[in-house]
């Protein structure tokens, strides 16, 4: 039950939240996989991709937070990772 308590009640709004969410997971772990190995060319080119998602009008229409800010924030939270 508390972990419904922070859940937006409208069903559209969750599920664009989840959208969120998995692309910031997606970008996260593509970063780590860069971090490790700067040459992997799959990484890079889905952090590229997720990039793009994060700038696009359909990531605006999703979500009030800002791409640019995410793209920062999730790269500094990586850079002072271990």
């Amino acid at each position: 039950m508390a972990a419904k308590k922070n859940m937006p009640e409208d069903p559209y709004e969750r599920f664009a939240n989840a959208i969120v969410i998995q692309a910031a997971e997606d970008y996260r772990a593509a970063l780590k996989r860069i971090k490790r190995n700067p040459k992997n060319r799959d990484a890079v080119d889905e952090a590229l991709q997720i990039e793009r998602f994060f700038r696009s009008g359909w990531y605006q229409i999703l979500t009030s937070v800002d791409g640019e800010y995410m793209i920062r924030r999730l790269q500094e939270e990586i850079r002072q990772s271990e």
